[in-house]
Formats: C-alpha cells, structure tokens, sequence
C-alpha cells in the first residue's frame, strides 16, 4: 500500500499541474492552438430571435384574423336566425302605427307619387296584405329594394296600387326578414287574399302558381290583377323566383297611374343592394379600431380591463355589420 501510494505522488510530480486562471488565460493567447477536448462556446446571434419574433408576430395576426372572420360568420348566422326576424318585427310594428294614424286622417298614399307631385319615398307604407290561408298581415312599403324589403313586402313602383286597375306587383321575402312570402308557393287556386290601401279594401283570388319565366297575359281592360314573387329554391341559395297571380274580386278601385319611371338595380328580382356598403365599410373601420384598442389595452393594463371595456362596444358593432351584410344578400331570399 506504501509502494502504491509512492507510485501515485512520483506521478503527480511528473505531469504539471496548470494554475489557477490559466485556462483562462491561455483562451485570451493569440495564435495558442485550442486544448484537445475543449468544448467552444456557442454564439449566438440576434438573427434568429428577430425571426422567431417575427414568425410569433405572423401566427398572431393569423389567429385574430381567424377568430375575426369565425366571429364573422357566427354573427351572420345569428343575424339570418334571429335578429333579421326580430327587425322585421320591430319594423312592422312601427310601419303599422304610422299607417293606420294616416288611414285614419285620409293622409295614406293614393298612388306612387303624393300630394307633392313627387314620387313616394322609397320604404313608405301604403298598404296592409293579408292571406289567411298563411297567417301572413303585413305592411307594404314602396320599393322593392333589399334594404326595403327588410321591413316588409315590397310595391313595385311601376305598377299600379294594389287594387287598381291593372296589374300590381307585389315583392317579399322567402326566409330572412320575416320571410312574409316565404309560403306563398303552398297557395291554392281559389284562395283569397286582401289588401287595403287609402282608396278601399280590395279582395282577390288566387287563380295561379307559376314558376319564373312562365308567360302571362297582361289583365284584361276594367280588370284588376294582384301578382305576388318571391325566391324559390333552398334556403341562401335561390334558383329563382316563384310567382303568384290572384284576380280582383269585382271592379278595379280609383288609384293613380303608374309613373314613367326606370326602376333602380337593385330593385330587380333577386338583385343586391349596394346603396348601403358604405355603411358596412364605416362599421369595419370601427371594428379595427376597437380590435387596436382592446390588443393595446389586453397588453397595458390586463385582459380584465379589456373584457370589461370593450365587450358591449363589439358586440355592437358585430351586430351591425352581420345585419349589412346580410342586406347584400338578394332582396327576396
């Protein structure tokens, strides 16, 4: 044991030991080879954490874009479901005040053009259909626009009143709005249907469905004809337009003339309003800048804060934008 322990010292004695702070030392020599086993150290540059940094900034903008456009799409899906119905409501409610106050003083419309010799506003109510056979009461309004139709069934302009001598064209909804003619396909020849305007009530009888493009023949002379369209096919998704033709029970009523009038784009069959775009426009800036404020304040002072601020503020605006953009959908669906 003695020998052994001699060995060991004689050998520590041969190999030089380095001392303290040479290694550090030798690594700061210029030109001194690298020691046999030493591991370099790694350098890292800013490089590669701007382009994380850069890549987090890309996938975060990625997933608000898509939580923006699910919110979107959920918001035009209440919008379709719910709350366009509960606006047709509302609307009807007001438009059937507004009526019978002008029934009752004999200030309703008599024709397209009023008392100033100027054409009726577009979405003024002159008229109240009924069809039993549908539980359908709803107010006409003029205009056969999308954003017209939201409130209710629409007059075209270039037809006669409802009762009058000739043809009167009638327009509404199939699903969102109400859907008012969304059943208007079920009729049957022989069913009736009434309406009263400001000059008397009219009653007609369903005489035919016909499907678009189906030829009629224009009403004969002293007659008074009712014409009712709306989309056919699915739901969102119209193939065309389903129309319903019912003949005046007795003689023609009093009412004006249609005007020589073109009608506006939009007041075609299963045409689109743009008149409003404007409006969805302005209500997407407003989301963006809400969107900017509540990051800022989800950063600055918490995500609390920024729930409690700026909930009711999106909400808001949500519903606005799903209601215009449902409103670019066809005027009939």
């Amino acid at each position: 044991m003695v020998a052994t322990q001699t060995a060991l010292d004689r050998e520590m004695l041969l190999v030089p030991v380095p001392p303290p702070g040479a290694d550090a030392a030798a690594a700061r020599a210029p030109g001194r080879p690298a020691t046999e086993g030493a591991v370099a150290p790694v350098v890292t540059t800013s490089l590669d954490g701007a382009a994380d940094t850069a890549r987090w900034g890309v996938a975060q903008v990625a997933q608000a874009a898509l939580a923006v456009l699910a919110v979107l799409a959920i918001g035009i899906v209440v919008q379709i479901a719910l709350l366009s119905h509960l606006e047709y409501r509302s609307s009807q409610v007001s438009s059937l005040n507004s009526f019978r106050t002008q029934l009752a003083f004999g200030t309703a419309p008599l024709g397209p053009v009023g008392p100033d010799h100027h054409l009726l506003a577009l979405g003024t109510p002159i008229a109240v259909i009924t069809i039993p056979a549908l539980g359908v009461r709803s107010v006409v309004l003029e205009g056969t626009t999308g954003s017209v139709l939201t409130k209710g069934p629409g007059h075209v302009r270039t037809s006669v009143f409802p009762g009058g001598a000739g043809a009167s064209v009638l327009y509404g909804r199939a699903g969102t709005y109400g859907g008012p003619f969304g059943r208007i396909g079920d009729l049957h020849r022989g069913q009736m249907i009434t309406v009263v305007t400001q000059v008397g009530t009219s009653h007609f009888r369903v005489i035919r469905v016909r499907p678009a493009g189906a030829r009629v023949r224009p009403p004969a002379p002293g007659t008074s004809r009712l014409t009712l369209g709306t989309a056919s096919g699915g739901f969102l998704t119209p193939s065309g337009v389903i129309w319903v033709d019912a003949a005046k029970v007795g003689a023609p009523l009093a009412a004006s003339s249609p005007p020589a009038i073109t009608l506006l784009p939009s007041e075609a069959p299963l045409a689109s309003d743009t008149t409003t775009l404007w409006a969805l426009l302005l209500w997407l800036e407003g989301l963006g800048i809400l969107l900017t404020l509540a990051v800022w304040t989800w950063r600055r002072w918490g995500h609390a804060q920024a729930w409690i601020v700026f909930t009711a503020p999106m909400l808001v605006v949500w519903v606005f934008i799903s209601d215009q953009i449902v409103r670019l959908l066809p005027n009939m669906i």
